[in-house]
Formats: structure tokens, sequence, C-alpha cells
């Protein structure tokens, strides 16, 4: 196995801890009362979303990669 799909798949696998992450901080309490307020979630469960779908996408693009 080569040193890319080893990454690649590094940046699949915490890709999606991250976006595990973000969707239990997305339905949260402290994400509903800021909804409530604010009219959109906290802004550590929109980084932990944008993080999680950017490091997967570039994780099986790189595994795809011939």
């Amino acid at each position: 196995m080569n040193v890319r799909k080893l990454v690649s798949g590094a940046l699949i696998f915490f890709g999606m801890m991250f976006l595990v992450f973000g969707f239990k901080e997305y339905n949260s309490i402290n994400s509903d009362v800021s909804r409530l307020l604010t009219g959109s979630a906290t802004n550590k469960s929109i980084w932990f979303l944008i993080i999680g779908s950017v490091a997967s996408i570039a994780g099986i693009f790189g595994y795809t990669r011939k």
C-alpha cells in the first residue's frame, strides 16, 4: 500500500469523525438555543461539518485517483 492511499484513508476516517461530531453538535441543546435566538446553528457545529466534508471529499478523491 502506498503512502497516498494511506493518507487518503486517514482523511476519510477523520473526515467521517468530524461529520459525526458535527451532526451531534448540530443537534445539541446549545445549537437548538442558538437557532432559536439567532436563526443559525453554532459556529462549532458548522465548522465541524465543513471540515468533515472537505476532508472526506479530499480523501475519496485521493483514494480513487490512479
